[in-house]
């Protein structure tokens, strides 16, 4: 992380410990005031603590044009991807996906849709369904490699994110506590209950709560989908595709549905805000990752709804060519927030 980033956090925090008017709005203010001075690792804390609502700024007496300039919502976003940079495993792809995140994702898009097409055409392995355009021994070939690699990338990434906190070991009630504030994005409804005024400083809503709700909740229904269908056909001898009355689609077309409007939600929240009080470097990639992810539910409810026409074999090669995508840049982009975040919120719960 820069020396004047962590400066600029240390001195907003400085004033804002003086200050203590915002103490109930979130998480951040509790463990910022808990310390009579901070430490760089005390402001990596703050940062992935932080859900960038917004709300300290709007209600702060100290901000432009007032001589002290605080910012805080800035200065923490900004201490967030440095330390997203520096903990990333391997770094140098984190700093190209902030840096080039158009490029980079357009590049893995279209290099494996050329991929499946090309794997297409070659021709496959006996099968039905799915397997008929591509074998099953090809996607395990293609998948495999693509989910370790982020699992391995992400477990390198907290182990040093929680090394460098003072991190100690997790205890079930820090796990428990931490699992349920996720769960209720308690810190989003910003202290009073009444949501924040993320898109509109003047109005207070419920509404990014409930976009994190829909992304999370529809990401881990999906994921479970997976995790059936995976179980199904090893296990049970069951290969894809499934009927709409089964396991995988009782769980995946409402994840998928909920996945895909929380993404919108996002992306028009987020054009609505300001951009001047978060990491306008961060800023692109944020947007196009938040796309991506929506494209990869959209597109795998539109197999699923056309999978028995012509289309079916584009819709899997485009589906595909998403998710594996999605799949390599996760340890770099706006996904890693909710790891940090949570081992943020473990490590809050040791310290309280």
């Amino acid at each position: 992380m820069s020396n004047e980033s962590l400066i600029e956090l240390s001195r907003q925090a400085d004033i804002c410990n003086a200050c203590r008017y915002c103490e109930s709005y979130c998480s951040v203010f509790p463990a910022m005031h808990r310390e009579p001075s901070l430490a760089e690792a005390d402001l990596t804390q703050l940062a992935n603590l932080c859900v960038n609502c917004r709300g300290c700024y709007y209600a702060c007496q100290y901000t432009a044009p007032h001589e002290f300039d605080v910012n805080l919502p800035k200065a923490l976003a900004e201490v967030r991807r440095e330390s997203w940079e520096e903990f990333a495993w391997p770094q140098a792809l984190a700093k190209a996906f902030h840096t080039k995140a158009y490029g980079l994702v357009l590049a893995l898009i279209l290099g494996t849709a050329v991929l499946f097409s090309l794997a297409k055409y070659l021709g496959n392995l006996a099968g039905s369904g799915f397997y008929d355009v591509m074998s099953h021994t090809l996607m395990v070939s293609l998948f495999l490699p693509a989910f370790l690699f982020p699992a391995l990338s992400l477990f390198i990434s907290m182990r040093r994110y929680w090394k460098h906190v003072g991190g100690e070991k997790v205890k079930m009630s820090h796990l428990k506590s931490a699992l349920a504030d996720a769960a209720k994005m308690k810190d989003l409804a910003a202290g009073h209950g009444q949501g924040c005024n993320f898109e509109d400083e003047d109005r207070f809503s419920q509404a990014r709560r409930h976009a994190h709700h829909a992304i999370m909740y529809g990401f881990l229904l999906c994921l479970a989908s997976t995790t059936s269908g995976t179980v199904l056909h090893y296990l049970f001898n069951q290969p894809a595709p499934y009927g709409f009355v089964s396991i995988p689609k009782l769980l995946g077309v409402p994840g998928g549905i909920l996945l895909t409007i929380g993404c919108v939600m996002m992306i028009g929240l987020k054009l609505k805000s300001d951009k001047s009080l978060g990491d306008s470097q961060a800023w692109n990639s944020d947007i196009i990752f938040t796309a991506l992810l929506g494209f990869v539910a959209f597109s795998g409810l539109a197999l699923w709804a056309f999978g028995q026409t012509p289309a079916v074999s584009y819709l899997l090669i485009t589906h595909l060519g998403a998710v594996l995508a999605f799949f390599i840049i996760t340890p770099f982009s706006k996904m890693a927030h909710g790891f940090y975040r949570l081992a943020a919120m473990i490590r809050e719960a040791q310290n309280k």
